[in-house]
């Protein structure tokens, strides 16, 4: 061993000022040497004469490093640092040994996992290094550990943060698709409103004295059921269902000596105006955006594929889909009413004069489409049960629209009956000692969702209904 003298000059300071060093030998002279050697530094140092007494003093409070003999009677510096390992591990470990102890050495390596060992007789400055360097790794474990911990604590409260995260995406995904389901089944409604509030429209242009009652909604259900047949969307559909119910709208400003009159009977006057009524509707429309494609309808449903129709002359497939579509059912329907003529058509006769004007006045598409429903079974007649307005229930869906006799609509099909409704026609019904038929679905029909209000009593009052 060297002498302490020296130890100043060669750090005037530890860079780890403050730790805490234990010295553990038998001999007196050595851990007075090496306490004279490390407090020049900075350090606390604490002394232990045994092995059990290290232990002891380890116990009671933390220690950065220990630096323990390898010859000591009882317990030997490998099994001393072999028990400072399992006890307290975050301690450094250092042995100071001689040459002639190398087997021990190497087993206190093994078992104490000792930081570096001491050759006897030591040099100072290479001990004080020796202790510099174990104390610095030491501190960069401590910091490594620290830092670990940290990024640790971060990853999991960046896990939480997008467990949370998730969770709120569900939620608000959840909350919009809530949002998207209430305004797809308002808009729903609002369109089936619309669809019951033009057909109360259609029905209200046919009440006029003389009109042909009915006839724009038969036309509509015709082209309902030729749409399937010609592969229109969803849109079109609507749209020239629509354009059935309203392509009329024009005659609304008719004198009443013009309303359900054969063309051939019409003086020139007369037949002039009647002319210019697809003008006249597609005009009234014009205001609503949603039915500018209904209007183009109402504007065509006259026009000849030849040509030679009215109010534009267009020809071919310049007439609107919609217009081709709607002259063949409406002209079909009149042929049966006789509004084309004096007298009415059966069935057989509209269909081959309707055939007859293939290439003229008709799209030969659109007269196939009618000859394939015309050749079907009414479909509203297949799942529809017919009962007496005394056997109305709440409940009971209406299969088929309920109009008056003059074809106002009362009530529209898929309305579902209530209590008071039913007891507002049977009190009507007897009132006036009516027989009233009704088309209500079959049990298992699912009844839809929207509920149409039903008209005031007073529509319910005049003349017979029927379904």
């Amino acid at each position: 061993m060297t002498s302490d003298t020296t130890a100043p000059a060669l750090a005037s300071r530890a860079p780890f000022e403050g730790a805490t060093l234990l010295l553990v030998d038998d001999e007196s002279g050595v851990l007075n040497a090496l306490r004279r050697l490390f407090r020049g530094q900075g350090y606390t140092v604490l002394l232990a004469s045994s092995g059990a007494e290290g232990l002891q003093i380890l116990a009671q409070q933390p220690v950065d490093l220990v630096l323990s003999d390898m010859r000591m009677p009882e317990m030997d510096g490998a099994q001393f640092l072999a028990q400072v390992r399992q006890r307290h591990p975050q301690a450094v470990r250092l042995l100071l040994t001689g040459y002639a102890d190398i087997g021990s050495t190497i087993a206190a390596i093994n078992q104490g996992e000792i930081h570096r060992y001491i050759a006897k007789p030591w040099n100072d400055p290479d001990l004080l290094l020796t202790v510099q360097e174990a104390l610095r790794r030491r501190q960069l474990e401590l910091e490594n550990q620290q830092l670990l911990a940290q990024v640790q604590a971060q990853n999991q409260a960046l896990a939480e943060l997008n467990q949370g995260l998730e969770q709120r995406v569900k939620a608000r995904t959840a909350e919009i698709e809530q949002i998207n389901d209430m305004l797809e089944k308002a808009y729903e409604e609002l369109n089936e409103n619309f669809m019951v509030a033009v057909t109360v429209f259609s029905g209200l242009l046919e009440m006029r004295e003389g009109a042909v009652a009915g006839h724009a909604r038969r036309v509509a259900a015709l082209v309902k059921r030729m749409a399937p047949h010609l592969q229109l969307d969803e849109r079109a559909q609507q749209e020239v269902y629509l354009g059935a119910l309203l392509h009329d709208i024009g005659t609304i400003g008719f004198p009443d000596r013009m309303l359900g009159r054969p063309l051939s009977v019409l003086v020139p006057e007369d037949l002039a105006r009647y002319r210019h009524h697809p003008k006249d509707g597609e005009a009234a429309l014009m205001p609503l955006a949603r039915l500018h494609g209904v209007g183009r309808i109402v504007r065509q449903h006259h026009e000849r594929v030849d040509g030679k129709g009215f109010p534009d002359g267009l020809e071919g497939e310049a007439i609107a889909l919609g217009a081709r579509i709607v002259a063949v059912a409406s002209d079909y329907d009149d042929l049966t009413h006789g509004a084309m003529s004096e007298q009415p058509h059966s069935r057989h006769q509209a269909l081959q004069a309707i055939r007859g004007g293939v290439g003229t006045h008709y799209d030969g598409r659109m007269v196939a489409a009618l000859e394939a429903v015309l050749a079907e079974p009414d479909p509203e007649a297949q799942d529809d049960l017919c009962i007496e307005a005394t056997q109305l229930r709440p409940g009971m869906v209406l299969a088929r629209d309920l109009l008056s006799s003059k074809g106002a609509l009362l009530l529209a099909a898929g309305y579902v009956f209530e209590e008071r409704v039913i007891r507002q026609i049977r009190e009507f019904v007897a009132g006036e000692g009516l027989r009233l038929t009704l088309h209500v679905r079959r049990p298992q029909m699912e009844a839809p969702r929207l509920t149409p209000p039903p008209l005031p009593q007073t529509a319910l009052s005049g003349e017979h209904h029927h379904a």
